[in-house]
């Protein structure tokens, strides 16, 4: 099958033909239809995440069709369609065991320690994987753990968001935020919507953010004006550019969550004004199987979709990923895995 591998830090990825050996213990072989572009991908070709073990095949935003099981697998069946984890836990340790799997110490992620989804057949774990439900698509199940899920985990169990308060989501023409959109909607949030690209505005809208504000206006003072006084929860998934802003819209209060550093560069920390406002900042990694569920849940009700306006071949993903770096995507880049 089509490969592509990351053989070098900071060089392009290669396209090569492979096999993948029979599961043993609880491993599945998944056959995927599509995978999903992570701009983690892109930070991990940078050198960004130095665990990486080269070579490697990219990916984790991984779903398919059972095609082979390990001897040991109790609960999945030949034939059921699933969607893993970005990576696989350990089962064992404090976190696994009381349903904070994503915080597991000893997980190995796939497309770093483990060979990921840019191509069609993928090993992975029982320990990592949930059934989709019926009515999910493709596209939805591949994008469960690493978008969705991982959104509702940051807003909902971490920041808590209830029904009838106010979301900042930076960043929300990307392939993380265009979905949160969506899932702060469905917990019946009003979303005030950042992007630095103001042609993505309509596809944002349309998405189902109640305003639009721009990296180029003052982005706190304009949030307080939109949200009356400010935020009670902000999702920050850039970095940089938009932290300080995003930090400001916030109300006496409220809370951040911070998902996202697609711009890693060091951020000022205004101590003093993050004391006398009563702020919280808290960072979110991942998802957990549950939230998973909860995701596909969504997906299932016709509330999340699938947001892309790019769908690629394997052979064209070093120009994908310039395009995202570009800023030209709107929603998820995905690959079409055909063979």
């Amino acid at each position: 099958m089509k490969t592509a591998y990351l053989d070098e830090l900071r060089h392009p990825l290669r396209i090569a033909e492979s096999e993948i050996d029979d599961p043993v213990g609880d491993e599945i072989i998944l056959k995927q239809s599509v995978t999903g572009v992570c701009f983690r991908d892109i930070l991990t070709m940078d050198g960004f995440f130095p665990r990486v073990k080269l070579p490697i095949v990219p990916g984790h935003e991984i779903a398919g069709e059972i095609v082979k099981i390990g001897p040991d697998v109790k609960k999945f069946r030949i034939g059921e369609r699933v969607a893993s984890l970005i990576y696989i836990p350990c089962g064992k340790c404090e976190f696994c065991l009381t349903g904070r799997e994503n915080l597991c110490p000893n997980k190995k992620t796939f497309g770093e320690l483990l060979d990921g989804s840019y191509r069609k057949f993928v090993k992975v774990s029982e320990r990592s994987v949930v059934h989709v439900p019926e009515g999910v698509g493709d596209h939805e199940a591949a994008i469960s753990a690493c978008v969705t899920g991982m959104i509702y985990h940051a807003i909902k169990v971490e920041a808590g968001i209830k029904e009838g308060e106010t979301i900042l989501i930076t960043g929300s023409g990307g392939g993380v935020g265009i979905h949160a959109i969506q899932i702060a909607k469905a917990l019946g949030a009003t979303v005030i919507a950042e992007t630095s690209s103001k042609w993505k505005a309509e596809q944002i809208i349309s998405a189902g953010a109640d305003h639009v504000v721009y990296s180029g206006d003052d982005l706190g003072r304009k949030t307080k004006e939109l949200s009356g006084g400010g935020v009670d929860v902000v999702l920050e998934s850039v970095g940089k550019p938009t932290f300080d802003g995003a930090l400001r819209s916030l109300k006496t209060g409220g809370r951040m969550v911070v998902i996202g550093n697609v711009i890693p560069d060091p951020v000022n920390l205004p101590l003093g004004l993050i004391i006398l406002k009563g702020n919280r900042i808290m960072g979110s990694i991942s998802s957990t199987r549950d939230d998973m569920k909860k995701a596909l849940d969504l997906s299932a009700s016709g509330k999340v979709k699938a947001v892309s306006n790019m769908e690629i071949q394997l052979e064209a993903i070093n120009t994908a990923y310039e395009d995202i770096r570009n800023r030209k995507n709107v929603g998820r880049v995905m690959i079409k895995l055909d063979g």
